[in-house]
C-alpha cells in the first residue's frame, strides 16, 4: 500500500534534480558567455604577458618590457582576432624597422630635418590606418610608431639605429608568438564558433524584424534603428569573417560563400527597406495598396515561422526556403486575379499596385536565396564558390586628410618643444604624441579616449614610482616578480575591457609596461621615471586638446563632406559598370553609413539626418541598378522606339546631378525626366501586349521608375521639401494603357 507514494515521490525527486540540473547548465553557460569569458581573457594576457616578459629575459633581450607590452596591445578574446593581429603587427613592425633606419640614414644628426621626416611619416601611417581599417589599421598605425620608437631616442647616435632595430624587432616576435600560443592553446574562443552563432542570431532576428514591418506592428523610430544597427551589423560581420580566415581552415575555404553570404543579407535589408517606404506612401491609396494586403499577411506569417523543437538550423532554413519559394510560386497568378477589378482605376493607381507586387516578388525571391545560402554553410562537400566583388571598407578621403593634418600637428609640435628647449623626456614626449594619435584615430571619441589614456598614464607612473622603490629591490626570483606584477596587470587588462573607460585601461597597462616595466638589469631612477610620466601625460594632454579645440571630430563640414559621399554612392549606381555594381554600391553606402554613425555618436538629431539620407541613398540607388539591369535585358526597346536610349541616359544623369548638388531646380529636371522616360516605356507597351515576356520586361521598368520617382517626393524623406515645391500640381501619369500583368 505504501510503494505507490513512494515511486511518485522518487519520480518528483528525479524531475526536481532534472530541473535544478538544467538551471545549474543553463547559468553555467550564461557565465561563461558573460563573466567567465572576462575572466579566461585576463587569465590568458596576464600569462602571455609573463611568459613573454621571461622570455626576454631569458634570451638577453635590449628591454622585455617591450615584449609584454606587445602582448596588452596584441592580446583579444577570440584566437582568430589574435592571430590576425599578429600577422599585420609583424608585417607593421618590419616596416617601422625599415623606416626607422632610412630615415636616420638620410638625416644623420639633422634632428630638426629627422622629426620632420619623422612627422610626416607617423601621420601618414596614421591616416592610411584610417584608409584601411580592421586589422589593417594596425599594420599602418604600428609602422608609424615603432619607426618613433626606434629612431626617436636615437637621433643623435645613428650607428645604434641598426642594432636597436634588430632588438625592437626580437622583443616584437617574442611578443606576439607568447600571444599566440597562449590565446591558441588555454581554453581557445574559436572565431569560426562565435561567426556561427552571430550568422544565426542575425538571421532569426532578420526574419522576426521583417515579419513585424511587412504586418505593419513597426513604428518609425523603430524601425530606423532598427535599420541603424543592421548597418553596424553589416559591418560587424566582415570584421569578424576576416578574423576567422586566419583561424579555421573551413572558414577559410568558405570565406567567398561568407562574403556572397553578406552580399545578399544586405540586397535583402535594402529591398525590405523599398518595400516598407512603399507601404507608408501609399497609407492614403486604399485602393490600391488594400487588395495586396492578405500578401503581405501571408509572407509575414511565413517570416514569423520559429524553429521546432529539435529542428536543425539548416533544417529550419531549409523549410522556410520552400515556404517561401512555394508563396512566391503562386504569387503572380494570384496578383493577376487581383488585379483584374482594378484596371478600370486611374493609372496611378495601377501602377502604385503593379509596383508593390514587383517588390513583394523580389523581396520574396531574395530572402528565399539568403535562406539557402544560409543554410548550405553546414553543407559538406561545397564546391568553391566562385569570386565576388568583396565588401572593402574604405574610409572617406576626407577623414583621411583629416587625419593626416591632425597627426601631423600634434607630433610636430611636442617634436619643435623638444628640440627648442633641449627637453630630457621630449624625444618621449613625443613618442606618446604619435601613439596617441595612432591609438585613437579610429575612436569614435577621441578627445575622450585621449583624455582617459592620460589619466591611465599618469596612475602607471605613480604605480611604477611604486614598484621601482618599494617592490623591486625587495623581489628576489622570478617567481616573486610575476607575483607581484600579476594583479596589476589584471587589473590594467580588466580596464580595458570595458567600454566606458577603455581608453583608461589601455594607457594603465601600456605604460605601465613602458616606463617601469622590469629589464634584465634594472635601473633604480625614479626621477627619470617620474620625468617620463610627466612626458607622457602631457603629450596626451596636447593630444586631447588638439583633438577637441583644434581639430574637432564633429566638425559640420567634415560631416557634410561624409553625407555627400554617401549621397555619391548613387552617382556610382548610375555611372558604373554592372558587373558587381550591386555589391560595390551597397557596401559603400553601409560602410559610410557607419562611419557616419561613429561621427555623429551623442548627436540624434544629425544622426537621424544622415540615416534619412542614407536610407533614400539605398533606394533609389538599388531602384537604379535594377532599372538599368531590365534596360540592358530589353535592349529591343531602342528599335520599337529609338527615344529611349537618349531619354534614358539623360535620366540616370539628371539622377546622379540631383545627389551630387541636391536643389529643387535639379529635382524639377529629375522629375521631368522621369516623366519622359515613363511616357516612352507607356507608348511602347501597346506594341508588345500580346508578347507575355517583352510586356513583362516594360512593366518591371515602369515599377522602377515609378518607384525612384515615390521615393523622390516622399514627404518624410530628406528632399521631400524640395519635392512639394517642384510637383505642386503636377500630375505624372498622363494617359491610361489597360495592360494585364
Amino acid at each position: 500500500m505504501n510503494r505507490q507514494p513512494a515511486i511518485h515521490r522518487a519520480i518528483d525527486s528525479r524531475r526536481r534534480a532534472e530541473i535544478l540540473w538544467r538551471a545549474a547548465r543553463r547559468g553555467l553557460r550564461e557565465w561563461r558567455a558573460g563573466h567567465g569569458a572576462i575572466w579566461l581573457h585576463l587569465l590568458k594576457t596576464v600569462t602571455a604577458g609573463l611568459l613573454a616578459m621571461g622570455i626576454a629575459m631569458l634570451l638577453d633581450l635590449p628591454q622585455p618590457r617591450i615584449a609584454m607590452t606587445t602582448v596588452f596591445v596584441l592580446m583579444q578574446p577570440l584566437s582568430g582576432m589574435v592571430f590576425a593581429k599578429s600577422v599585420y603587427r609583424i608585417v607593421g613592425t618590419a616596416v617601422g624597422m625599415v623606416a626607422a633606419v632610412v630615415l636616420g640614414a638620410v638625416f644623420i644628426q639633422q634632428p630638426e630635418l629627422y622629426i620632420a621626416g619623422m612627422t610626416v611619416w607617423v601621420a601618414a601611417c596614421t591616416a592610411a590606418a584610417m584608409r584601411n581599417r580592421h586589422f589593417r589599421w594596425y599594420a599602418f598605425v604600428l609602422a608609424g610608431y615603432t619607426a618613433a620608437l626606434i629612431g626617436i631616442p636615437l637621433v643623435m647616435q645613428p650607428n645604434g639605429l641598426f642594432l636597436a632595430a634588430l632588438g625592437r624587432g626580437a622583443e616584437v616576435a617574442v611578443g606576439i608568438l607568447c600571444s599566440g600560443v597562449v590565446s591558441a592553446v588555454i581554453v581557445p574562443r574559436q572565431t569560426g564558433s562565435v561567426l556561427e552563432r552571430t550568422l544565426r542570431t542575425r538571421y532569426l532576428d532578420f526574419t522576426q524584424f521583417a515579419a513585424g514591418v511587412l504586418s505593419g506592428g513597426l513604428e518609425r523610430g523603430a524601425f530606423e534603428g532598427r535599420f541603424a544597427r543592421l548597418v553596424d551589423e553589416i559591418v560587424g560581420f566582415e570584421a569578424t569573417r576576416a578574423f576567422s580566415f586566419f583561424e579555421d581552415p573551413t572558414m577559410r575555404a568558405r570565406s567567398q560563400l561568407l562574403a556572397r553570404l553578406n552580399g545578399e543579407f544586405m540586397d535583402v535589408c535594402a529591398r525590405l527597406h523599398a518595400l516598407r517606404q512603399l507601404k507608408k506612401r501609399l497609407r492614403w491609396t486604399d485602393e490600391a495598396i488594400a487588395p495586396l494586403a492578405p500578401y503581405f499577411s501571408e509572407l509575414a506569417a511565413a517570416l514569423a515561422q520559429r524553429p521546432r523543437q529539435g529542428e536543425t538550423d539548416r533544417t529550419y532554413a531549409l523549410r522556410l526556403a520552400e515556404s517561401l519559394e512555394a508563396f512566391q510560386r503562386t504569387l503572380p497568378r494570384h496578383v493577376r486575379e487581383t488585379r483584374r477589378p482594378l484596371e478600370t482605376n486611374a493609372p496611378d493607381v495601377l501602377q502604385d499596385f503593379d509596383t508593390t507586387a514587383e517588390l513583394i516578388y523580389r523581396f520574396t525571391s531574395e530572402i528565399a536565396r539568403y535562406s539557402r545560402t544560409w543554410a548550405s554553410l553546414t553543407q559538406a562537400g561545397l564546391p568553391p564558390e566562385p569570386r565576388v566583388t568583396r565588401y572593402v571598407p574604405r574610409t572617406s578621403w576626407y577623414v583621411v586628410a583629416f587625419t593626416f593634418m591632425r597627426t601631423a600637428v600634434v607630433v610636430a609640435a611636442l617634436g619643435w618643444f623638444w628640440v627648442e628647449t633641449d627637453w630630457p623626456s621630449g624625444g618621449l614626449a613625443m613618442i606618446a604624441g604619435a601613439l596617441t594619435c595612432a591609438l585613437t584615430s579610429s575612436a569614435p571619441r577621441a578627445t575622450r579616449m585621449a583624455f582617459q589614456m592620460a589619466a591611465g598614464a599618469g596612475c602607471a607612473a605613480v604605480v611604477g614610482y611604486w614598484l621601482m622603490c618599494y617592490v623591486y629591490p625587495n623581489v628576489d626570483g622570478f617567481p616573486l616578480l610575476c607575483a607581484a606584477l600579476a594583479p596589476l596587470l589584471a587589473l590594467g587588462a580588466f580596464l580595458a575591457t570595458r567600454p566606458r573607460i577603455a581608453g583608461f585601461g589601455v594607457g594603465f597597462s601600456v605604460f605601465l609596461c613602458l616606463l617601469a616595466g622590469p629589464d634584465n638589469v634594472i635601473s633604480y631612477t625614479p626621477d627619470l621615471l617620474v620625468n617620463n610620466g610627466l612626458a607622457v601625460v602631457a603629450a596626451m594632454v596636447v593630444a586631447a586638446l588638439a583633438f577637441a579645440v583644434v581639430f574637432p571630430p564633429h566638425m559640420n563640414w567634415l560631416v557634410a563632406r561624409m553625407c555627400v559621399a554617401l549621397r555619391g554612392q548613387v552617382v556610382i549606381a548610375c555611372r558604373g559598370e554592372l558587373a558587381g555594381l550591386n555589391q560595390q554600391f551597397q557596401s559603400g553606402a553601409h560602410d559610410l553609413m557607419h562611419q557616419l554613425r561613429l561621427l555623429l555618436n551623442g548627436r540624434k538629431q544629425a544622426h537621424r539626418r544622415a540615416l534619412r539620407w542614407m536610407l533614400v541613398t539605398l533606394e533609389v540607388g538599388h531602384a537604379v541598378i535594377d532599372l538599368r539591369s531590365e534596360v540592358e535585358h530589353a535592349a529591343w526597346l531602342d528599335l520599337v522606339n529609338p527615344r529611349w536610349r537618349v531619354s534614358f541616359g539623360h535620366l540616370l544623369d539628371d539622377i546622379s546631378g540631383l545627389f551630387e548638388h541636391p536643389d529643387a531646380a535639379q529635382l524639377d529636371r529629375t522629375l521631368s525626366a522621369l516623366r519622359g522616360a515613363t511616357w516612352i516605356a507607356q507608348e511602347a507597351l501597346p506594341s508588345v501586349q500580346h508578347d507575355r515576356e517583352r510586356r513583362h520586361d516594360v512593366q518591371r521598368i515602369l515599377s522602377h521608375l515609378h518607384f525612384i520617382r515615390s521615393a523622390l517626393i516622399d514627404r518624410d524623406a530628406p528632399l521631400g521639401a524640395l519635392a512639394r515645391r517642384a510637383a505642386r500640381g503636377r500630375p505624372f501619369w498622363p494617359r491610361s494603357h489597360s495592360n494585364s500583368h
